[in-house]
């Protein structure tokens, strides 16, 4: 999200927080979250902010407000993940079928080429993000750094609480502005997701861009658009929020 940091900076006051990493304990949602609020609180000085999530940083942003709606302002979800069966089923399969015979060798070799796990996730997203892109400007994500045991720890919490019907039903308690960005190229799929979060949501506002996939502050087609419209979203939502927090 650096380039989205950057991007925002001109006009608003942007923390880019680096989430925790794995340890002696098995990662939580819970951790992220709990995490995120003593940022917000020892950061943002009572002002409840906004928060702009790509992917599992979406899926964060929202676990987050709905545990602490009262510390939290504006959501932009960008390229949101999944949370149901036939939104995670038609994902995997969107994935599939992109597959070409090449890919999956070399995806196949990863193992062999790679022994490191940390290594060889970095080594994965690269090869796979033509699958979830249009038209890149950069093919470079800026990734610091890979922890696979804390991206497989994470992401098995959130699928058990999604199993258990934690996730999206706790959404409910989000009534603040919801904006949900996503690109039609995207293999997650835009208008799945957005029906699973919009009984719990029903303020959620949906843009869609025909030639964007995953990232689309990448894209050539979209960028300009893109912070066009999320820096204008955010200015129109930040003021009342703003005004929210005053004594």
């Amino acid at each position: 999200m650096a380039a989205v940091a950057r991007g925002l900076a001109d006009s608003f006051r942007v923390l880019e927080p680096f989430q925790r990493g794995s340890g002696a304990a098995p990662l939580r949602v819970a951790d992220h979250v709990e995490d995120l609020r003593e940022l917000v609180e020892a950061r943002c000085g009572g002002v409840r902010p906004a928060l702009v999530g790509s992917s599992w940083g979406a899926m964060l942003a929202l676990a987050f407000a709905a545990a602490h709606p009262g510390r939290t302002g504006p959501l932009a979800l960008i390229g949101c993940g999944a949370f149901d069966p036939a939104a995670h089923a038609r994902l995997h399969a969107s994935v599939e079928e992109r597959l070409g015979a090449g890919l999956r060798r070399r995806l196949a070799h990863l193992p062999e080429e790679f022994p490191d796990p940390d290594q060889r996730l970095r080594a994965e997203s690269d090869l796979i993000l033509p699958l979830y892109s249009c038209d890149l400007i950069t093919t470079d994500l800026e990734l610091e750094a890979c922890d696979a045991r804390a991206h497989e720890e994470t992401w098995a919490d959130m699928v058990r609480l999604q199993e258990q019907g934690v996730y999206p039903a706790a959404f409910s308690a989000i009534h603040g502005p919801v904006l949900m960005l996503h690109g039609a190229v995207d293999p997650h799929p835009g208008r799945l997701i957005l029906a699973s979060l919009q009984r719990h949501i029903p303020q959620i506002e949906y843009h869609e861009w025909d030639q964007c996939g995953h990232y689309p502050w990448l894209e050539r087609t979209v960028r300009a658009e893109f912070f066009s419209l999320l820096r204008g979203w955010l200015s129109s939502h930040l003021v009342g929020a703003l005004r929210a927090s005053d004594p």
